[in-house]
């Protein structure tokens, strides 16, 4: 019994053949059951690393993505490939943990926020650390409908990447 399962499983697949021996049906049965198994997966994960909050959280979904992509062309074993997906989407998981129970954790895994502007005065240092343009900042400072540099209490370079910006009262 469990012989015929195999072989059914092997057969609709392909999980024998080599990539260039795959079939279009093989191609889409692959495609339906990864996408179905990383809806399964990405669920049981945490949401903001779909966000790309972090350069943490970025790296996750690339590479998801790219053996994801190896296990449904035949570059890489399916079942194992999807396995190790698993695997990475743990880890990602405790290491978000660890960060939010140790902040010296976070720090060195997510990085730390960058302040950019501290009463209106630009921090030159911390822009160019940052690798920061001016006009980057113009830019940032407009999409948040800030176009008067000396009405910005703080702005901050985010772990994100994105500018967080703190108006002065008044």
């Amino acid at each position: 019994m469990l012989d015929t399962i195999s072989s059914a499983i092997d057969a609709v697949l392909g999980l024998s053949l080599k990539s260039e021996q795959l079939g279009y049906g093989h191609m889409a049965a692959r495609a339906l059951l990864m996408y179905l198994l990383l809806v399964v997966i990405v669920r049981s994960a945490k949401k903001r690393f779909l966000s790309n909050a972090t350069a943490f959280d970025f790296i996750l979904t690339v590479m998801v993505g790219a053996v994801a992509a190896r296990a449904m062309t035949g570059g890489a074993p399916f079942f194992p490939a999807t396995v190790g997906i698993v695997v990475m989407v743990i880890l990602h998981w405790v290491f978000s943990w660890a960060g939010r129970e140790s902040p010296a954790f976070s720090g060195l895994i997510k990085g730390h926020s960058t302040l950019i502007v501290k009463d209106g005065n630009v921090q030159s240092e911390a822009m160019k650390r940052a690798h920061m343009s001016r006009d980057d900042l113009d830019e940032d400072l407009r999409e948040k409908g800030m176009n008067d540099l000396s009405k910005v209490e703080e702005a901050r370079l985010e772990r994100s990447g994105k500018l967080s910006v703190i108006k002065k009262p008044g």
